[in-house]
């Protein structure tokens, strides 16, 4: 880094730091009744909302809870867990949010090598805590927190060894708190990502990086309307799990505006459905298959969604889900980024010349991974290391870098130094990057086909079938191949109505494609199989692993 001559400070002047307490303050200068709702269960305002933040802060001082100490919450969507996202984190503590899809193995992992000291934990997810309390190393108290206060029964069992429960103990502390202040370096939350082999791994997150990517998404969407987040008009609902990249950050956005955000729990379709209507959401985030689930329901024609926004991540949107997303009236854009890097670092953004096109050339832009946002800094760069020109042709490996990164995983100096080989984050996509910025993700280098001496692309080839006739979801992997190398191999979920649709049907219209000029032959699946449904992760992203290991013999047709 440059050396360059720092300015001279005064014994007393005073640097505010970028701490999120700061964001949470804003939401009470502008816009203080505005609503924050949780199901059909409960709702306050932005003021009964700071009062609540003071108070959970009272209540986990009162336990013990200092600076450095970590907070772990189970919970589903909430207003409860958006109170945590500054509640925890303006103490000085660490927020681990668990990931409560992953196996209770794997939750006693991060639970203890994240060193948690304290348990807020909802009362659906008890099973898994009393199949692995016994053996958690680090925890001292546990707080239950449950849905029962709100109805017309409020009275709740508080297991033995817990300290109360979440609301009671909100009631019983006081509201006067003054957040301190401390470096903006201070570590604010945690969480676990999964990998292809060993245990998860931990990212770790500042008050400052979370700072900076609020400020990132602001300049995206508020200031050059990427996605159009208007405080005054829109009202934001997550369909991305909390506990995953942190709703890709946009409630700390959210929050900071004062928008109107609505809190659906456990994602139940009906509900989903009932507050989307109710409560006039028109920004929402999820995986494609959330997506898929609404477009593809009869209900979803008989509703008026065009006020609807969708950013679509953590898998690729298909050109055949935005084209069905757009036939609704549903605006739908792409995102990309990863846990690592907190998360965004790319959304659709159409340009003055873009935003007239038909539908048929937006859906080529959309399904696009997005524009780079502002402050990322993305390169692509070949096996070893050299610069791989934006071209929108040529392929390599996305590095970044950006204010919002990871610094690494938590007690493993190795696999941080792969991460950060180099001085740049590897992200270990493939893509290519166009001259105004356009990224386009080819496919994660473990999940790239080569055959032949050729890559192929497993995205591509979803995509492809993903506009095929009665096709309602694709996923394609490499399989080993004596001659080849590797081939691929397609399992697809049929759409309710088309029950009669065959592989031969798929295979003819992608040959029809290849004779036209349109594909290479060697990227039509030499298998295509029919499955009610397609392996997903713990954040439902298709499961490629689990497919090529547990479902090898069924796509290559071998009998058990």
């Amino acid at each position: 880094m440059t050396k360059t001559k720092l300015i001279p400070r005064t014994d007393q002047a005073y640097e505010t730091p970028m701490l999120i307490k700061h964001l949470v303050a804003q939401s009470l200068k502008y816009e203080p009744q505005r609503e924050i709702v949780y199901r059909d269960l409960f709702r306050m305002t932005y003021v009964d909302f700071n009062r609540r933040v003071r108070q959970l802060a009272n209540v986990l001082t009162n336990l013990g809870v200092g600076p450095g100490d970590t907070v772990a919450v189970f919970d589903w969507d909430s207003h409860r867990y958006l109170e945590c996202f500054f509640g925890v984190t303006s103490l000085g503590a660490i927020l681990h949010t668990i990931n409560v899809r992953l196996s209770p193995a794997q939750i006693l992992y991060t639970m203890n090598h994240a060193e948690d000291r304290i348990v807020l934990i909802h009362e659906d997810f008890l099973p898994i805590l009393q199949g692995i309390k016994g053996q958690l190393t680090t925890v001292s108290q546990f707080v239950l927190i449950s849905d029962k206060v709100y109805t017309d029964s409020p009275e709740v069992a508080v297991p033995d060894g817990f300290e109360g429960e979440y609301e009671r103990l909100l009631k019983e502390a006081s509201d006067q708190f003054d957040f301190p202040d401390f470096d903006e370096n201070t570590w604010a939350t945690t969480f676990y990502t999964t990998g292809t082999t060993g245990q998860p791994k931990g990212v770790y997150f500042s008050h400052r990086q979370l700072f900076m990517h609020t400020m990132g998404l602001l300049s995206y969407v508020v200031g050059y309307e990427a996605v159009p987040f208007r405080s005054a008009a829109d009202v934001y609902m997550p369909i991305t799990p909390m506990f995953h990249v942190h709703a890709w950050g946009f409630p700390f956005l959210a929050t900071m505006l004062s928008v109107k955000q609505v809190y659906p729990g456990r994602y139940e379709p009906e509900m989903l459905l009932r507050l989307l209507l109710k409560e006039g959401v028109t920004l929402s985030h999820c995986v494609p298959t959330i997506l898929n689930m609404l477009v593809t329901s009869p209900v979803a024609k008989q509703v008026d969604l065009s006020r609807w926004k969708v950013i679509i991540g953590g898998s690729a949107l298909t050109k055949g889900l935005a084209r069905a997303a757009l036939e609704l009236n549903i605006s739908v854009y792409a995102g990309y980024g990863m846990s690592e890097t907190a998360p965004v670092l790319t959304i659709t953004y159409l340009n003055d010349q873009e935003k007239p096109l038909p539908i048929n050339e937006q859906v080529e832009l959309r399904a696009r991974a997005g524009r780079i946002a502002p402050f990322v800094d993305l390169r692509l760069v070949d096996e070893n290391g050299n610069d791989v020109p934006h071209d929108g042709q040529s392929l390599g490996e996305v590095v970044v870098h950006a204010p919002w990164l990871t610094q690494g995983y938590y007690k493993e100096p190795e696999r941080s130094a792969e991460l950060w080989r180099d001085g740049w984050l590897h992200t270990g996509d493939v893509a290519t990057i166009t001259p105004d910025n356009w990224l386009q993700i080819a496919d994660r280098t473990k999940d790239v086909i080569k055959t032949g001496g050729e890559w192929i692309s497993s995205l591509e080839i979803e995509d492809l079938l993903s506009q095929t006739v009665g096709v309602a979801e694709a996923a394609v992997v490499g399989l080993p191949d004596d001659k080849w190398g590797e081939r691929p191999h397609a399992l697809i979920v049929r759409k309710p109505d088309a029950a009669e649709v065959t592989a031969d049907q798929i295979r003819t219209s992608l040959l029809e494609k290849v004779q036209r000029g349109e594909l290479n032959k060697w990227y039509v699946p030499d298998r295509i199989v029919f499955v009610p449904e397609i392996p997903k992760t713990s954040v439902g992203k298709i499961d490629k692993k689990k497919i090529r290991s547990e479902m090898k013999d069924l796509i290559l047709g071998i009998s058990a």
